[in-house]
């Protein structure tokens, strides 16, 4: 999964350069949205200024930083559309370093079980999630490394929470307290999600495997043997759904109430009158990029839980590739 593609020279100025492209690119979107954040501040606190002292400030000034705005907006659609093109080909290309790596095996994995599957679909998913996971990941610690000082300055004037009292750096510690709060819960409330997903894929396999071969065999893929295994695809995907209930009620109830906790703990400020619209705008922005970076985990969950049960099937697969080869060899 990993040497066929990072440790083959065929495929080194793609995982390792390609790599770093990525990281780079990443890392320059996050500093393009910390300046639409500061523009944010900027021009909340002119709207302000212009509906509280009407005639205070000139049409120029007001498209001026529309057009600011739009030059940041249009840079980052740039960067995101080249980055996303260059990422579906990385990813192709180490599809293309696992499946070249299977094939050449072929002779000895033609008989394991979901063979052709694990070849033709599971590195697919494989390249595919681990991608995704990883550039979010990226990308949520670079948003923590940047948004993480900016929203420790801007909550200095925040004196106080309610219920609470004074706490220095308030919403700091608000959004590390949520997004572990909330990785916790979910993480307690999916454990029995990545089996039930290892699970799935094997009975999936199965049946596929039996419909592939009443192609060539009238003799397989009769009807009852296809509903016994199709009664098992139905009763572990209904297990899945019921679980994914439960699951879903906590992960949107936490994402939603979410969405409140910063005007919560900004609510003695606000009512006190004690910063400018902009500097809430800036404040709300920025914690919720904090926040979103702590919550990789609440976010990525059902990736994750997909990815670990494809990732136990292709190890699985390279174990009994290892041992048919220890064999023919002794």
């Amino acid at each position: 999964m990993f040497r066929s593609f990072f440790m083959t020279r065929r495929w080194i100025l793609w995982s390792i350069p390609g790599g770093a492209l990525i990281l780079f690119s990443t890392w320059y979107k996050v500093e393009l949205d910390v300046k639409i954040n500061e523009w944010f501040g900027e021009f909340y606190n002119l709207i302000q200024k212009a509906l509280s002292k009407p005639d205070t400030i000139t049409m120029d000034e007001y498209m001026g930083q529309l057009s600011t705005f739009g030059y940041i907006a249009g840079l980052y659609v740039v960067i995101a559309v080249a980055t996303d093109f260059f990422i579906k080909h990385y990813v192709f290309r180490w599809r293309n370093a696992m499946n070249d790596y299977y094939a050449a095996h072929w002779h000895t994995v033609r008989h394991i079980e979901g063979a052709s599957q694990r070849i033709q679909e599971d590195t697919m998913r494989f390249a595919r999630m681990v991608e995704g996971l990883g550039v979010s990941f990226m990308r949520s610690v670079m948003t923590l490394f940047a948004f993480l000082p900016i929203l420790w300055t801007l909550s200095a004037q925040v004196k106080e929470l309610p219920w609470i009292g004074p706490v220095p750096h308030a919403l700091v510690w608000v959004a590390i307290l949520l997004a572990l709060s909330g990785t916790v819960l979910l993480a307690a409330v999916g454990i029995k999600l990545p089996g039930l997903e290892f699970e799935n894929q094997r009975v999936e396999a199965a049946y596929r495997k039996e419909l592939v071969y009443g192609e060539d065999n009238a003799e397989r893929a009769e009807a009852e043997n296809l509903r016994l295994l199709f009664a098992d695809v139905r009763r572990n995907y209904f297990r899945l759904f019921f679980h994914y209930l439960y699951f879903d009620v906590a992960r949107w109830s936490y994402l939603q109430f979410s969405v409140l906790v910063p005007y919560i703990a900004l609510a003695p400020t606000l009512v006190a009158g004690a910063v400018t619209l902009g500097v809430m705008q800036q404040i709300v922005r920025a914690f919720g990029r904090v926040e979103s970076s702590f919550q990789y985990l609440v976010n990525s969950w059902t990736t994750i839980v997909e990815l670990m049960s494809v990732y136990k099937r292709l190890r699985a697969f390279e174990h009994q590739i290892r041992t048919r080869e220890a064999a023919e060899q002794g």
